[in-house]
């Protein structure tokens, strides 16, 4: 029983042993082998390991993804108007030299991000401050990105190398500080209502010209066709009157008698008039009498 007890115990001190003598490294992160202290080994491949059990040798790990620093606050900075800007920006990064990470920058990530966040800003100071607001929002943006890049890869590669690369640089947002935005935007509000009235103005200007011009052509356009239609009305009633004469001229009777018929239907055009007239000693009835005669009928006396 005892030996059996014994058997057990020294396999599990053996599996105990050997658990802590191997590691496995992931495929997104590095390997640091420490012996006493000291880094032994880097590994950069992912795969299972081994190792001397602790105390003798240890392992870290290092993440070998792109990583991300994003402004830790919001600070205002001075541009070369020395208008007080407030800017939030981004930095993507990654770490390629594990030694040299650890040797000049520190054991994690955190380490690196508080150094690089460092050089960021200085470098965004530099450069914001030799530009104006109107290059800083639209016309040199992209320019100042690449310039801050490209200050902040001369620090990290430089005499002491960080052992990481900066992949991009961006700024996500540019404004005033709070205390200037707000001023700004009440000059904005009043220079677009000063635009809008004046656009106003000017409408309801060309409006009343538009619509005088268009009264005009009416009043002309109704006189042209006033003058044409008295001009028409006017030939016409000249044609009637010739065919008139003409026709009058060929049968004297005939015009008596159609004088006549236009007298009669001028005098009984309504049922309320009344005529007083002497049917047999009038003229003014002869049409009805059957008689001709040379003279025109008499108009009737109304009342």
């Amino acid at each position: 029983m005892n030996r059996i007890g014994f058997i057990v115990s020294s396999l599990l001190v053996v599996l105990a042993l050997l658990s802590s003598m191997l590691f496995v490294v992931d495929q997104r992160q590095f390997g640091v082998v420490y012996s006493l202290g000291e880094i032994k080994d880097v590994i950069k491949e992912p795969g299972l390991h081994f190792k001397l059990p602790p105390p003798l040798q240890n392992v870290t790990y290092i993440d070998k993804r792109l990583l991300t620093l994003d402004t830790p606050d919001s600070e205002p900075m001075l541009t070369a108007e020395k208008q007080r800007v407030v800017i939030d920006w981004f930095v993507r990064w990654r770490i390629t030299d594990p030694l040299q990470y650890i040797r000049n920058v520190g054991l994690d990530e955190q380490a690196g991000a508080i150094q690089l966040n460092r050089v960021v800003r200085n470098a965004f100071q530099e450069e914001i401050n030799r530009r104006t607001v109107r290059e800083l929002l639209s016309t040199k943006r992209d320019q100042l990105m690449n310039d801050v890049k490209r200050e902040v890869l001369e620090v990290v590669k430089g005499s002491k190398p960080w052992g990481i690369d900066v992949i991009d640089v961006r700024i996500t947002r540019a404004d005033y500080v709070e205390a200037i935005t707000e001023s700004v935007y009440r000059r904005m509000e009043a220079e677009r209502k000063r635009v809008a009235n004046e656009l106003r103005s000017t409408g309801a200007a060309e409006g009343e010209r538009i619509r005088a011009d268009a009264e005009r052509q009416r009043e002309v356009a109704i006189a042209n066709a006033y003058r044409d239609a008295q001009k028409t009305k006017g030939e016409g009633d000249a044609q009637a009157a010739a065919i008139y004469a003409e026709a009058f001229g060929r049968d004297p009777q005939f015009a008596q008698f159609h004088r006549s018929l236009e007298a009669y239907k001028q005098s009984f055009n309504k049922k309320s008039d009344v005529v007083v007239v002497d049917p047999q000693g009038s003229d003014f009835f002869r049409a009805f009498r059957g008689s001709g005669g040379s003279a025109a009928p008499a108009e009737p006396r109304k009342k």
